[in-house]
């Protein structure tokens, strides 16, 4: 399944050279002049009642005690992280366990780069603080987490959880593109690109997001399946509206660029296509997988480029609809409706 007709008129970011200062500078532009954040999700949250956010590091805590004193050291902040040590530590096998965590050389070597890494968190204390206050402001009967960090030894699948409104941070997954063991245990570079600390707050809102969203059946077609992608990205917007939207939906500057010169032909290809509509696993993974980019489009293509366009037109249909609600956006199930009433089309 390959755009061809599309192809040819997308414009690579390695196509430009010194001598090409006019298609540059059009480009660079348009991207300046797109409004990311939506007006509806610039809500006044100065009023909202939330504890100032407090960040629990567990991972200092432990590493902390000495280790031939560790089962008093535990026994001691146990009360402050329950989470983590609600169990019998009068039990030698369960000391000895963590025992050996606390001594591999791998666990060592995480814990180390993220406590010079992370030796403040205090801006992403308030970031959080913020983010929260948006939260109650469309769940006002919500019970917002306690915070925790700890060194998972390489938990790259899903460093922040929110469990039992406790919500679970694993720095180690948050190094930077300069930690060499990433590199060593076989990430893509793509997913690299990605374990920087700016990826923190999104990361936390969208666990929550999953918690307060979770996991539905949006239909079989990519359109449903766009939308209900959309959605969730919409959720983030909310959240932290003024937060760069390349930390939210994980693009690189150049994918943002090479989409907003793109989308009307993405768009186009879609419906010229007659994709819209298709229910068949290829076409629906060809727009949402992720990957390092969009293999039936361009290299310089991001990828998931069925999220960003379901974003685009939810964000266009709240705005076209200021009546309807976060929740009510979510409870919608008629993915036809949010396309029809948000009037989307993608500008050439």
């Amino acid at each position: 399944m390959k755009y061809n007709k599309v192809i040819h008129v997308f414009i690579p970011m390695k196509s430009f050279r010194p001598n090409s200062i006019p298609a540059l500078i059009f480009i660079l532009l348009m991207v300046s002049a797109c409004n990311w954040s939506s007006e509806r999700v610039q809500v006044d949250v100065s009023n909202i009642p939330v504890d100032a956010v407090k960040i629990h590091r567990y991972d200092n805590a432990l590493f902390s005690i000495p280790l031939d004193k560790l089962a008093v050291g535990l026994e001691q902040i146990k009360p402050q992280y329950p989470f983590f040590l609600n169990t019998d530590l009068t039990d030698t096998a369960k000391i000895n366990n963590l025992k050996e965590y606390l001594t591999n050389i791998r666990t060592i070597e995480f814990y180390q780069a993220a406590h010079d890494r992370f030796t403040d968190l205090s801006s992403l204390e308030s970031s959080l603080t913020e983010a929260f206050r948006h939260f109650i402001y469309y769940y006002p009967d919500a019970v917002l987490p306690r915070v925790y960090t700890y060194i998972s030894g390489g938990e790259y699948d899903h460093p922040i959880q929110y469990v039992d409104s406790v919500l679970l941070i694993a720095l180690d997954a948050y190094l930077g593109t300069g930690f060499k063991p990433y590199s060593a245990d076989g990430l893509p570079l793509y997913k690299i690109n990605r374990m920087e600390p700016e990826f923190l707050l999104p990361g936390c809102m969208r666990a929550m997001e999953e918690a307060y969203y979770p996991v539905r059946y949006p239909g079989n077609t990519l359109l449903d399946q766009m939308i209900d992608a959309g959605k969730r990205l919409y959720f983030l917007d909310a959240m932290i509206p003024d937060y760069p939207l390349r930390f939210k939906i994980s693009y690189t500057d150049e994918q943002i660029t090479w989409i907003t010169v793109n989308e009307a032909q993405v768009w186009a290809a879609i419906i010229e296509n007659q994709l819209l509509y298709s229910s068949q696993g290829s076409t629906i993974r060809a727009f949402l997988a992720d990957g390092p980019f969009t293999a039936d489009f361009s290299p310089e293509s991001p990828p998931r480029l069925g999220e960003y366009l379901g974003w685009r037109i939810v964000k266009a249909y709240m705005e076209e609809n200021p009546e309807v609600t976060l929740q009510e956006l979510i409870d919608e199930t008629d993915s036809q409706k949010i396309l029809s009433r948000s009037k989307y089309k993608p500008s050439k």
